[in-house]
């Protein structure tokens, strides 16, 4: 009996992680690319710039395409960019979410999954990073839960059935913020490195737990 279809299987399941790994990859660079496109976007010039280009654009389409076949549907669609281009409203030079971290004075923001305030319903939060304290706030900007840096006694991340879990003991308290999706490690560890990289001391206190690890 050929044993071939069985290789073949097993090929198949070894080849379609690597495949879902690299295009979950692929995709997580390009989300974490895309605040940097929306910052200059925020630039005034910048987009005056691409309000410019955009308008230039469809003048061209309804210009040059006229003495085509069929060029009026090319003419509609210029037409329609460049009214869009006018209509534009200004750069948005600072978002809430930037207001909110000047007033906390948080030098980074990233997703904290989910966490759930005692009794209450989980809520999907972002954590707002500072040397000094990491503020979860929901939606509305409001604190869940405000945890003091230099007094992390314990930071883990781990794997749990639906995802991975980042926790974080200070004191006699403990947070738990919960990760799924395609993208919960990545956005988990990326929690974390934002963590320790805004507090030395959280860095120590990371690199102790997994030398008493191993």
């Amino acid at each position: 009996m050929s044993t071939t279809p069985t290789a073949i299987a097993a090929e198949e399941a070894k080849f379609l992680p690597k495949v879902r790994g690299f295009l979950g990859a692929a995709l997580f660079l390009a989300l974490r690319r895309f605040p940097r496109l929306l910052q200059l976007l925020r630039n005034e010039n910048s987009f005056a710039l691409f309000r410019f280009a955009l308008a230039c654009f469809g003048a061209a389409l309804v210009v040059l395409p006229l003495s085509l076949w069929k060029g009026w549907i090319s003419a509609i669609f210029g037409l329609a960019l460049f009214v869009v281009a006018i209509l534009l409203p200004p750069a948005e030079t600072e978002s809430s979410t930037d207001r909110k971290a000047r007033e906390l004075g948080a030098q980074t923001v990233v997703s904290g999954g989910e966490y759930q305030p005692g009794n209450a319903p989980a809520a999907s939060v972002r954590l707002f990073i500072s040397p000094e304290h990491i503020w979860a706030l929901d939606a509305h900007f409001h604190p869940l839960v405000v945890i003091p840096v230099a007094e992390i006694s314990r930071l883990r991340l781990e794997p749990a059935a639906s995802g991975w879990l980042l926790q974080a003991r200070w004191g006699d308290h403990k947070a738990e913020f919960s990760y799924s999706g395609i993208f919960a490690e990545r956005f988990a560890r990326l929690a974390e490195e934002s963590i320790l990289a805004a507090n030395p001391s959280a860095a120590n206190v990371v690199q102790k737990q997994r030398a008493a690890g191993a």
